[in-house]
Formats: structure tokens, C-alpha cells, sequence
């Protein structure tokens, strides 16, 4: 297929398409919803409530120690049917304890666990199975419209939530987030294109799949560096996540209402991104594209911190952080993950994405941990500054990546 095709003409595509963004709007729903459910039906307390999402984001680091090496042994689409119908069904036992008054708070956190392992699940065999799915020079194409469709559910699902408990009440609205991953299910069981039948032998042990995926990474040309920035991005991330309500409310001063504002034209930003992406990369090329857009994005966001120091111009500052920065992140993302795609080995994908998610959800919580400590001694400015300045660590990091078609052509397995 070459790049020109139309990928909205790809049956299969198409399936895989419509099933993700229903699925994706779901999953919005319920992350809306659930927290809600937890204050009006159970009045759980705010210790209850960061609990519920520890409980959600948790289980990826141990899911991701074997998901690769089941998403490289195992026929992918039935991984992935089954992550759907268990969400499903799991998701369904709150508006059926609900209609007996039986809802209690451990029940929610062993569904928020048992959603959070399932998605972990699924995203990781999802990232695997997509160039089994495409051919390599449609990949970046393909990601595009993934994460557009994903943003624009970043966007429309919260909301719905919101509209749906007001409407119908919190349990019901769990119906519709279930509904979505049986149409999803539903599409994935009709794509045909055949898998090629894997010939990897079971792993020794629990941590063998992880370790696999870290060693192929490890001297990689381009699988290496884009583990470090992978690394060095959600640590940043942590930082700056832990803090950004604290500035915007506490020491700026902004309304609820403008915050919520300024951070939905963050989904816009992604969107764009996701639109940016294959013609940047048809002028300046993969790696080149790839070293522009995590330049512009790092650089962004030291509006985050910049707007600490100029409160005057705060709002515009952050709403440039959200525009530009997650729309330049975005398509970096997107590339990084096509070339990933490309580059790793087909018998080995699995692992390697595990290891890219395994990393990232531990950063991310040693990021935002961390700087929960060092709260106790640092002033608010200091540390928002250091997430910052870890993020542009990352820019080295991609002028490591081979530059010359040749060079990427060697990549592939």
C-alpha cells in the first residue's frame, strides 16, 4: 500500500477505526462517571477517591510485564475481543449491584483494577497488532487517525458523562461506556485479514518477556533513544501534572471555569497535531519531523513555569502551552510511534511495547511521587521549573536518531 492510499477505503482499517473511537468514548465515560458515582451513591471521601484512580492506573505495571510476550505468542484480534467483552461485563456489574442498593467502595475499586488491567492489555496488543494489520510505509498515516479520533473523544466523552449522569443517573451511564466495548468486539470480529501464527516459545518466567523487550531496545539506533525520551518525558510529565491545578487556582488565581477552558484547548491542540503530522514528515522527513516537533513541544512547555513569573500574561501563556505544546507532542508521539512500529522486530513488537509502556506508567509515578516529596522542602516555582527542565533533556536524545532514508530503511526487520 503505498502512501497515497486512502486508508477510509480500508475495510479492515475502517473496522479497527470505528471500534477504537467507540471504545474510546466510552472509556471517557466511565473515567467521568465512575469518581462520580463513587460521591453520590457510596459518598466516598477524598482519600476513597484517590484511591479509586490509583486502583485504575496501578495495574499497567504489572500487566505490562506479560502482555507483550502474550501479545507475540497469541493471535492478536482474539486479545483483543476478549479485553472488550471483559470490560464490558465488568462494567456491568455496577448498574446491576446499583439496582439492588448492593454498591460498595471496594466493588468500584476492583473494577477500576480490573478496567485498568484490561486496558493496559489492550493497548499494548493494539499497538502490536496494527502493523500486522498494515503495511509499514501506512503506519504513520494510520496512527494519525487513531489519535485524532482519540482526541476528539478526549473531548466529547467527559462531557457526555456528565450529561448522562445528570440525565439518567451515574449506574446508567455506565450502560453506555458497556455498549461501546461490545460494538467494538463486534467490529474487530469481522476484520479479515489473517495473522501470520507465531513460533516463540513460552517465557521461563514472569520478568523474562520484560527483560526481552528491554535488551532489544537497549542497542537499538532507534528503539534505544526513543526509551530514554519516553523515560525522561513522563517523569517530566509527573512533575508537571502534580502541579498544574496548584499554579493555575492557588498562586495565579484562575477560575475554574477558564481552567477547564484552557485545558480543552489542549484536545484541540492534539487534534492538530494529528493533522500536522504526515505533512511535516513529507517535508522534512522522519527523523527530522520527529526532532522539530519534540524541539517545539519541550520548548512550549516552559510556558507552564514562564507563567508563574508573568502572571499578567498567565492565561495566554497556558493556553500556548496547551495549543501549540500537545499539538507539537502529539505528532511526535505519533512518529515515534510509527518508526517503533517499523523498527522492532515483528516477533518481538509485543515485548518492545511493553517495555515503552512499563517505563512510562513507572515514570510517571516515580515523577508525580517524587515531586510530592520534595514539596515538603521546595518552593512550588523550583519544582515546576525541574519538571521542565527534565522534559528538555529529551531534545539531545532524538538528534540520536538516523537521519538518512538508508539509515531507516535499515531499521526494518
Amino acid at each position: 500500500m503505498p502512501r497515497s492510499v486512502n486508508l477510509w477505503r480500508h475495510p479492515d482499517f475502517l473496522r479497527l477505526w470505528a471500534a477504537q473511537f467507540g471504545s474510546a468514548i466510552g472509556s471517557r465515560i466511565t473515567r467521568t462517571v465512575l469518581p462520580m458515582l463513587a460521591l453520590l451513591m457510596v459518598e466516598a471521601s477524598p482519600s476513597q477517591i484517590a484511591i479509586l484512580a490509583a486502583c485504575e492506573f496501578t495495574p499497567g505495571l504489572f500487566v505490562s510485564l506479560f502482555a507483550g510476550g502474550l501479545a507475540d505468542r497469541r493471535a492478536k484480534r482474539p486479545l483483543l475481543i476478549r479485553a472488550d467483552l471483559f470490560r464490558a461485563a465488568l462494567i456491568l456489574t455496577i448498574p446491576l449491584l446499583a439496582g439492588f442498593d448492593l454498591v460498595q467502595i471496594w466493588q468500584l475499586y476492583l473494577v477500576a483494577f480490573g478496567m485498568g488491567a484490561a486496558s493496559t492489555l489492550f493497548a499494548i496488543v493494539d499497538n502490536t497488532y496494527l502493523p500486522a494489520l498494515l503495511p509499514p510505509e501506512a503506519l504513520t498515516d494510520a496512527n494519525s487517525k487513531l489519535v485524532a479520533s482519540d482526541a476528539v473523544a478526549e473531548g466529547i466523552g467527559p462531557w457526555l458523562g456528565g450529561v448522562l449522569v445528570q440525565l439518567i443517573g451515574a449506574p446508567l451511564a455506565l450502560v453506555f461506556d458497556a455498549v461501546s466495548y461490545l460494538w467494538s468486539a463486534a467490529l474487530l470480529s469481522k476484520i479479515k485479514t489473517p495473522e501470520t501464527p507465531s513460533t516463540e516459545p513460552e517465557a521461563a518466567s514472569l520478568f523474562a518477556d520484560a527483560k526481552v523487550g528491554f535488551q532489544r531496545c537497549r542497542n537499538h539506533p532507534a528503539l534505544a533513544p526513543l526509551l530514554s525520551i519516553e523515560l525522561l518525558d513522563a517523569l517530566a510529565a509527573g512533575f508537571l501534572m502534580a502541579f498544574y491545578l496548584v499554579i493555575a487556582i492557588s498562586l495565579l488565581g484562575i477560575s475554574p471555569a477558564m481552567i477547564g477552558l484552557i485545558i480543552g484547548i489542549g484536545g484541540i491542540g492534539a487534534f492538530l497535531g494529528t493533522l500536522a503530522t504526515g505533512p511535516l514528515e513529507n517535508r522534512l522527513g522522519e527523523a527530522r519531523a520527529l526532532q522539530a516537533s519534540l524541539i517545539v513541544g519541550r520548548l512550549v512547555s516552559l510556558c507552564i513555569p514562564l507563567a508563574i513569573h508573568f502572571p499578567d500574561a498567565a492565561v495566554w501563556l497556558l493556553i500556548a502551552g496547551q495549543l501549540v505544546g500537545d499539538a507539537a507532542l502529539v505528532t511526535f508521539a505519533i512518529l515515534a510511534l510509527s518508526l517503533r512500529q517499523r523498527a522492532a522486530p515483528p516477533e518481538v513488537l509485543g515485548r518492545i511495547n511493553a517495555s515503552f509502556q512499563l517505563i512510562s506508567q513507572t515514570a510517571l509515578l516515580a515523577g508525580t511521587v517524587l515531586a510530592a516529596i520534595l514539596a515538603l522542602w521546595l518552593p512550588l516555582p523550583v519544582l515546576v521549573w525541574t519538571g521542565a527542565v527534565i522534559g528538555l533533556l529529551t531534545i539531545p536524545l532524538a538528534f540520536r536518531l538516523p537521519l538518512t532514508a538508508r539509515e531507516n530503511a535499515d531499521l526494518l526487520p
